[in-house]
């Protein structure tokens, strides 16, 4: 339960940017008369294609930071796989000489 509350008291200064985000900024209709509406309806679409080449670029620029951040990971996968092959390494080796010294003091037992 207290992990619900120090995740909300985290968020809660960033609601209002969130939704002020989130809300939409287009224009709104206003306008009784066909002409107005139609310039309306044409700065909605002039509004509608400028978010849509916002977005587009935005989206442009994290695809390129993902395919620069990949690689890196790549890297980090393939050493810490190294990493874990040696620990599974030493592990075994472990596990060994802690047989080998059950049966050695197993055998002392046995011819005392």
């Amino acid at each position: 339960m207290s992990a619900w509350l120090s995740v909300t008291k985290a968020v809660l200064p960033y609601v209002s940017d969130i939704i002020s985000v989130a809300v939409p900024v287009f224009t709104r209709r206003k306008g009784n008369t066909e002409e107005s509406q139609i310039q309306i309806l044409q700065q909605q679409v002039a509004e509608l294609q400028g978010a849509s080449l916002q977005n587009a670029g935005d989206i442009k620029a994290l695809a390129e930071q993902l395919s620069a951040a990949l690689p890196l990971l790549e890297r980090e996968v393939q050493g810490v796989d190294a990493k874990l092959a040696r620990a599974s390494l030493l592990c075994g080796v472990g596990v060994g000489i802690a047989i080998l010294a059950l049966v050695v003091s197993f055998m002392a037992l046995l011819f005392k």
